[in-house]
């Protein structure tokens, strides 16, 4: 069964700018006066994170005046602060309507559009603010996470040069383009970049779990076991941390051991399909036929159209 490696992945920068308008300079009229101490005295109350009475205020912005992008844009940010998704989606929405140039508004409904697990959205909006603005390099960032959920491998890795190219440097794009190489096959690039992450933040355990992957499929075996094993103790919740390891010891042999890696990633990811069929595996070869075959029914429940990839597996274990 071929499967792309368990890496985590995240937006690089929540580019959620509270950058909030201020009273516009245009002509004044009564609306408008009114409409601008009211986006004024909001903007203050969120400045002392009072999110209840800047939201009232910013929507008394926009009863005064209802072309204001700017009182649709803070109550956006507001909202979005307080969780209110589907509320901020509405307004960055009415922003764009009524402004459709300003950039901070698609970076931040971009940030509102993956939450709400839109990627496409997502990347749709991180696509206008590059026309709008290409020099911003956490947004080449951004997309270039997007394109690698996505499972664009290539245009993930120009984006993410792009953002180096333009002066950004974290640890997380370091190992955001590790991810992006190790799905090209480029291992030593992946270990490079990966490396590098974890000079730039030594207690990285994403990074510790990626290299260690990369390290193993370039046959450094006890330096993917070290990386995994520091990725957990680093942080135990991370399930892609215990898979990695979990597949380690199933190629070395160590049944018992995979199997208790694959049960506790099973427990943190319940819907990690990978996990379900390797452990089904490992318990095959422990000759418990039952709880294997109730791994491979959830695998198959969880991804149906693994079924002849898996069919083989179990196969071949089996001989």
């Amino acid at each position: 069964m071929n499967y792309r490696q368990s890496l985590t992945t995240f937006i690089i920068c929540q580019v959620l700018c509270c950058w909030l308008a201020t009273a516009t300079a245009q002509p004044l009229t009564s609306r408008t006066t009114t409409a601008n101490s009211y986006l004024e005295r909001g903007n203050a109350w969120f400045a002392k994170s009072d999110y209840e009475h800047a939201e009232a205020d910013f929507a008394l912005a926009i009863a005064s005046d209802s072309g204001s992008a700017g009182a649709y844009y803070n109550r956006a940010i507001t909202r979005f602060r307080v969780g209110k998704l589907a509320e901020a989606l509405a307004d960055f929405d009415h922003t764009i309507k009524l402004d459709p140039r300003r950039v901070e508004a698609y970076l931040n409904r971009s940030n509102v559009r993956y939450k709400l697990g839109d990627l496409d959205g997502t990347l749709s909006d991180l696509n206008q603010a590059l026309e709008l603005n290409p020099r911003l390099a956490a947004v080449w960032a951004n997309r270039g996470v997007m394109r690698n959920l996505k499972g664009d491998d290539r245009g993930a890795l120009a984006d993410f040069d792009h953002a180096f190219k333009l002066g950004l440097r974290s640890a997380e794009l370091y190992n955001q383009r590790g991810e992006a190489r190790f799905h090209l096959k480029d291992y030593d690039g992946a270990l490079s970049d990966q490396t590098q992450a974890l000079k730039l933040k030594p207690d990285f355990a994403e990074a510790f779990s990626d290299r260690g992957a990369a390290r193993q499929i370039r046959g450094d075996l006890a330096g993917a076991l070290a990386d995994y094993t520091q990725a957990i103790a680093l942080n135990p919740r991370l399930g892609d941390a215990w898979f990695n390891r979990g597949a380690y010891w199933k190629t070395k042999g160590d049944w018992q051991r995979a199997e208790a890696d694959f049960t506790q990633a099973i427990g943190l990811h319940s819907h990690l399909t990978e996990a379900y069929a390797l452990r089904g595996l490992v318990r095959l070869r422990q000759n418990r036929a039952d709880a294997a075959q109730s791994d491979f029914q959830q695998c198959l429940k969880l991804a149906p159209k693994l079924r002849p990839a898996l069919e083989q597996l179990i196969a071949d274990t089996k001989q």
